[in-house]
């Protein structure tokens, strides 16, 4: 008996092995019923979701080719979610940041290095969204963004009139 119990203690594959599964299982705890009314319990606020009339996605990039790959992956997402996508085009010219630098840091004016920094933009514009849609396809495109991408998100929300600019109600009298 003593061996059985170093066993059991020692490896748990061996242990489902020797032993029957009813000694290893706990004991179940009896359920008790819930007695309370369900009149007394309230339910919770219910929170109406925003509403987008439209988000602008600008993806800007180094490389055209993988912002183009990005866009395309973007709204084929949107496609699969039942997002409208109005419009989806690139820059024609990349903006270029020209950066000179000496070669020899004491003299020699005339030797000087030139670096150029492309920058690529794609925009996308969506519309008609709800707030958990648009939460959603955020999150999921913003998982997947490249290396070296960048992406900047404009919402345009709906909202109702204030009070002060409703017109004011009409006395029948």
């Amino acid at each position: 008996m003593n061996t059985i119990k170093s066993i059991i203690r020692s490896a748990p594959l061996i242990r489902h092995a020797i032993t029957p599964n009813y000694l290893i299982r706990p004991l179940s705890t009896p359920v008790t019923p819930i007695t309370k009314a369900i009149e007394d319990v309230t339910p919770p606020a219910m929170e109406l979701d925003k509403l987008y009339k439209r988000v602008e996605l600008e993806m800007r990039g180094i490389d055209p080719a993988v912002l183009l790959s990005y866009s395309w992956f973007c709204v084929a997402a949107a496609s699969h979610l039942g997002i409208e996508v109005t419009k989806s085009w690139a820059q024609r010219k990349a903006d270029k940041e020209r950066h000179t630098l000496l070669r020899c840091v004491h003299i020699y004016k005339k030797n000087k290095v030139q670096y150029e920094i492309r920058t690529y933009f794609r925009f996308i514009h969506l519309q008609r969204l709800t707030g958990s849609t648009c939460d959603t396809f955020l999150e999921y495109i913003e998982r997947n963004l490249p290396e070296g991408c960048a992406l900047k998100v404009t919402k345009v929300e709906c909202l109702p009139l204030p009070e002060h600019l409703t017109p004011p109600k009409e006395n029948n009298e």
